[in-house]
């Protein structure tokens, strides 16, 4: 299949449906016309086509109904790919449509209050009882939670073995009972994270993804794909937070000094850089699974961020601006506030997706084959693990 086939596929579907209809049934039969992820298998979103033909059908269908990509950042991002990867065929029929066209929002539950960094020493238990499993513990920083009614969940299945082995990965009902959400407010003003008590609740077994006792394994797709998704995301010359900071340097000849010019200069080189080797990481992709290679985008984007948010409140800091104040919103929106807004809202860019140190290491071992650091606990049963 070629972009000659995908455009002909494409005009075929705007012929049949009408993109000023209703939004809903345009983009459930979007995906039933396999012009949701092309590359995903027919009769799930796509056309079995080579990945790269994506921004093909974003092109064309610019102009139609569009994903709310805030809400369903997780969803796309990480538990598609990993339901697509690890589901049954009856997983993948029921979950991945309404999923898509954001009927159904998803979120993460992986972070724990003693289980960030080293994800793999988390104490969430989940025990088995008859058909169903009975999961207690608690999670944190859980992106939409206060959305979301479903949630991808790794919880420790066996303590009696190695940490990293004794874990299973879950589909959780988000509003099943036991189920309680608390929002945190971050310190922009919005809270977009929460925290999950799980207490007694139940999932039946046909909500696991992947066999007993290999969450980890499981996890890891979930993990390099949201790295993927934060540091890799396609983005045009100029364009993300550079095009704000570009803007306001324009709007603004006043400001300007040949010192802060050369830093321009030297970021806009850093971002091509950046937008560059994520085109040819997204190419590597469409070979197979992504790979630690995502660490280093996603350490990229983190630093080129905060670099940027940084620069522009430097600029504009004599002008004066109140976007300082900590509002209170549930919805997030970076482009449609302030520079300083934005300087806040980019501190958790280094958190979020994997902290910046813990990237460092992945890419050290994963990537470049240094000596990984000692871990005296790689062959110790969790439960004996000091907490």
């Amino acid at each position: 299949m070629n972009e000659t086939d995908i455009n002909q596929r494409v005009a075929a579907f705007l012929e049949e449906h009408d993109p000023g209809g209703d939004r809903l049934e345009f983009l459930r039969a979007r995906f039933d016309a396999g012009l949701a992820w092309v590359w995903f298998p027919e009769g799930l979103g796509g056309l079995g086509a080579p990945r790269e033909l994506q921004q093909v059908v974003e092109r064309e269908l610019a102009d139609t109904p569009q994903l709310n990509s805030g809400k369903q950042a997780i969803g796309l991002g990480m538990a598609a790919p990993t339901i697509l990867a690890f589901g049954t065929a009856e997983q993948q029929r029921r979950f991945l449509r309404p999923l898509w066209t954001g009927e159904e929002i998803w979120c993460q539950l992986f972070s724990e209050p003693g289980a960030g960094s080293d994800l793999a020493t988390l104490a969430t238990r989940a025990v088995r009882d008859g058909d169903e499993w009975v999961v207690d513990g608690q999670k944190v920083w859980t992106s939409g939670a206060h959305h979301a009614r479903w949630a991808i969940l790794v919880a420790r299945t066996d303590p009696d073995v190695p940490k990293h082995r004794g874990l299973t990965y879950f589909v959780c009902d988000m509003h099943a009972p036991g189920v309680e959400v608390r929002p945190l407010r971050q310190i922009t003003g919005e809270a977009e994270f929460n925290e999950v008590f799980l207490t007694g609740v139940r999932l039946s077994d046909d909500l696991r993804l992947g066999e007993v006792g290999d969450g980890w394994r499981v996890a890891q797709t979930t993990l390099m794909n949201e790295r993927v998704a934060i540091g890799g995301a396609p983005t045009r010359r100029g364009g993300g937070v550079m095009a704000s900071v570009v803007s306001a340097w324009r709007e603004h000849p006043e400001l300007r000094t040949h010192e802060l010019h050369q830093r321009l200069l030297a970021l806009w080189v850093e971002a091509e850089a950046t937008r560059l080797s994520g085109a040819r990481l997204r190419e590597q992709l469409a070979a197979g699974q992504p790979g630690p290679e995502g660490s280093g985008m996603k350490l990229a984007f983190a630093k080129l961020n905060q670099e940027l948010t940084g620069f522009d409140v430097e600029f504009l800091r004599d002008l004066g601006y109140d976007d300082w104040a900590f509002r209170r919103s549930e919805d997030v929106d970076f482009f449609g506030r302030g520079p300083g807004y934005r300087y806040l809202r980019a501190k958790g860019n280094s958190i979020e997706g994997g902290t910046s140190e813990i990237l460092r290491n992945i890419i050290s071992e994963r990537v470049l084959g240094l000596p990984s650091e000692p871990r005296i606990d790689k062959d110790v049963p969790w439960k004996d693990l000091p907490r």
